[in-house]
């Protein structure tokens, strides 16, 4: 069992490993999407670049960037992930909407 916390809401959720983030998110009822996002999003395919997320603590503990996610996040910082494409491995600290 994992635990993602996610910074802006407060909220610590229990995970299992393997899950993916935008998925738990949205199971959780935490908002991910900006305007942008919530009008038009591509359902988690990684090809709209709008469920951008910041992994403020546990990079490690989480599968490594994808190649859709290189070509969405190129100018953004190392931490920043798309959360459709991210796979939760172990403990993870999450800032929505950075």
């Amino acid at each position: 069992m994992c635990s993602i916390l996610f910074v802006k809401e407060e909220q610590e959720i229990n995970v299992n490993e393997g899950d993916n983030l935008r998925g738990i998110a949205l199971d959780n009822k935490i908002d991910i999407y900006k305007l942008k996002g919530k009008l038009m999003n591509c359902n988690g395919y990684g090809q709209c670049g709008t469920c951008i997320v910041e992994v403020v603590e546990g990079m490690d503990n989480l599968s490594p960037r994808t190649a859709a996610e290189d070509d969405k996040l190129n100018k953004k910082p190392e931490s920043y992930r798309l959360a459709c494409q991210t796979v939760i491995l172990g403990n993870a600290t999450i800032k929505t909407k950075p």
